[in-house]
């Protein structure tokens, strides 16, 4: 049992030990993801330009949410369109939280073709003349892939939102 039991960490420090930290926040690839992020969010949610929208999202996105349950890329695409686009009276803005940033590369034999990026933002409402006002936070993760030299936005998990 013993034996069995040193074998089964083995293969655990095996496989896991090589596991990239999150990078450091300087590195050029963190960067790159945060001005993703900021674009994508600034454009598609904050401007509503859906053309970005649909560009920057793979067309298999697997969103998870927490309080709108699972949404496919056309789901998603309509329901920001309704929710987040439809009044600018009363307009939902997107703020990530900037300290709570965090990427780790996706290596496949040693080439990057991905990272996952997680962190916490705020929703405010903004209204025409008045002071943006918080309406909640939650925290995400997102998996980014590199096609074609572009930033995909493929699998989203949007939860703990208050």
């Amino acid at each position: 049992m013993t034996k069995k039991l040193n074998i089964s960490i083995f293969i655990l420090f095996f496989f896991f030990g090589s596991v990239n930290a999150q990078i450091d926040k300087n590195s050029p690839l963190f960067l790159e993801l945060k001005k993703q992020d900021s674009l994508f969010f600034e454009r598609g949610f904050n401007n509503c330009d859906i053309a970005y929208l649909e560009k920057t999202v793979d067309e298999n996105l697997k969103f998870y949410h927490d309080k709108g349950g699972f949404q496919d890329k056309k789901l998603f695409l309509e329901r920001t369109k309704q929710n987040i686009c439809s009044n600018p009276a009363q307009k939902p803005i997107r703020k990530v939280i900037e300290n709570s940033l965090e990427v780790f590369p996706l290596y496949n034999n040693g080439e990057l073709y991905g990272a996952i990026q997680n962190g916490e933002h705020q929703f405010y409402i903004r209204e025409k003349n008045k002071q943006d006002v918080l309406g909640g936070k939650a925290k995400f993760t997102s998996v980014w892939i590199k096609k074609n030299g572009n930033w995909i936005l493929s699998d989203v998990l949007s939860y703990d939102h208050q």
